[in-house]
């Protein structure tokens, strides 16, 4: 199965939500076979029902006027007055905002993974170590959350799901302590990719930013050959309130991007394109399910295309 067809296999309460919306809006405005003739420019209504159908798709209220107002600036220009047309077109301006950076993976590499509990990262984590060993990368991972009971036995199951070594320590123990201790270890392992779970508490930012600092200053002191990025995983179930959790943690770590889960679950995609516009922080993997290889790197024109 090819990438475009995963997604929209995976994709299917999204797709069908939305997919429904936009043919009954399309059909509506659409002009009988037999009275098509000269341009005639798409009624003002069919603007407006269309951001609404975005907005119910969780796109947001800015991101989906500016679709539609880019939209609009296209159908003028190309003298577009067929609604079958215009979705199309709204689907290359969709596809443009969302744009295409992936990870670039470096070696070696340490890989922060942060996010609030029951985003699914530890999850991710796992997902993660498997595709990279998958693509010939040496992968050790790092339990960096001490803060939540039986972090580190969870992200333990997931390091055997996926056949890669783990660093931990007890649990309360200091994060910057245990990320030195699995630099320590990547190092010694040449290992290529150092994923690190961190502690996701919203509660306390202050306490949240000092944590992270440390970690930062811990792999730039030890391991300054190494690249450090931080990924930042969000639930799209979670909608609008994903969008504001974004927010928060863009506002006390450098983002490199956002890891988009439990897509496969929701009726409302949008959010994927909302946090790219509103956030300009790109969303480089997707997950699409429960297993191992349900986690893909994000692909605008797939994404796009699966969900109208």
């Amino acid at each position: 199965m090819g990438l475009f067809d995963k997604i929209k296999d995976k994709l299917f309460k999204s797709r069908e939500n939305t997919t429904a919306k936009m043919d009954e809006l399309v059909e509506s405005y659409s002009r009988p076979a037999e009275k098509k003739g000269p341009y005639r420019p798409l009624e003002d209504d069919f603007f407006e029902d269309l951001t609404d159908i975005l907005i119910m798709a969780d796109v947001g209220i800015k991101t989906s006027e500016l679709a539609v107002s880019r939209l609009r600036e296209t159908c003028d220009r190309e003298r577009i007055g067929d609604p079958g047309e215009a979705r199309l077109a709204l689907q290359g301006i969709l596809i443009d905002i969302m744009g295409n950076e992936p990870l670039h993976l470096k070696s070696p590499m340490v890989l922060l993974v942060i996010g609030v509990n029951g985003m699914g990262k530890t999850t991710s984590i796992g997902k993660l170590a498997t595709r990279f060993k998958t693509v010939g990368r040496k992968v050790i991972l790092c339990a960096g959350d001490t803060f939540r009971a039986a972090a580190a036995d969870q992200l333990t199951v997931w390091a055997e799901r996926a056949d890669v070594p783990i660093i931990k320590q007890q649990e309360g123990a200091d994060s910057a302590a245990v990320v030195f201790d699995a630099v320590r270890a990547a190092k010694a392992r040449y290992a290529d990719i150092l994923l690190v779970d961190t502690a996701g508490r919203l509660h306390n930012k202050n306490h949240l930013m000092e944590e992270l600092r440390k970690i930062g200053r811990v792999v730039q002191r030890e391991y300054p050959e190494a690249t450090l990025k931080a990924l930042l995983v969000i639930d799209a179930t979670t909608g609008q309130n994903g969008l504001q959790q974004a927010q928060v943690f863009k506002d006390v770590a450098d983002l490199d991007g956002i890891i988009l889960t439990k897509l496969d679950g929701t009726a409302k995609g949008g959010i994927a394109i909302a946090i790219r516009q509103e956030l300009g922080l790109p969303v480089r993997y997707i997950g699409v399910g429960e297993q191992l290889d349900d986690l893909e790197p994000f692909e605008a024109k797939a994404f796009v295309e699966a969900i109208f």
